[in-house]
């Protein structure tokens, strides 16, 4: 069986998070989706927006929101190597998910992200704010793919001898 890569709009997507993500709902918004075909049916799909932590949203990063499969082996994997094609092509520098620590992340490592730790985890309920918490509140291992310069970054470049001081 071969698997591609398709275009999803937002509401195909969340339909499909509905019917097969283990512990979050569908998003709101998003800046692009990814689905993963095996040519007869959709297996996959991947929704990718601007970061949920406020702090990280600079402009050049974007946060794979929501991934969830039919259990299709290298879908997975597949969908967050699409997600950050797509995002390193329309020009942005970071792309970053989280996971739970009983997921293990092969699919991540599977697609060359890199784990940067433990972090988040806890209540978005505030007294300003009541909330329901209706994820999952315990620490989050943080993923990330990285563009550290870009072709234009590398043609614009001086040489050192050049820098003005």
């Amino acid at each position: 069986m071969s698997l591609e890569i398709i275009p999803m709009t937002l509401g195909e997507a969340n339909q499909f998070i509905r019917l097969w993500h283990r512990h979050h709902a569908p998003v709101p918004g998003c800046k692009f989706c990814v689905g993963c075909s095996d040519g007869i049916s959709v297996v996959g799909v991947a929704i990718i927006g601007r970061p949920i932590a406020r702090m990280l949203d600079d402009g050049w990063t974007l946060e794979v929101n929501r991934v969830a499969t039919d259990g299709t082996k290298n879908a997975c994997s597949m969908l967050y190597a699409a997600a950050w094609r797509t995002a390193r092509a329309m020009g942005y520098r970071k792309l970053i998910t989280y996971s739970l620590p009983e997921e293990g992340g092969a699919s991540l490592r599977g697609a060359s992200w890199k784990c940067i730790g433990e972090c988040g985890g806890g209540t978005w309920n505030r007294k300003s704010r009541p909330r329901v918490d209706l994820h999952p509140q315990q620490t989050k291992l943080k993923w990330e793919k990285e563009r550290t310069t870009s072709a234009l970054d590398e043609a614009y470049q001086l040489p050192a001898s050049e820098v003005p001081e």
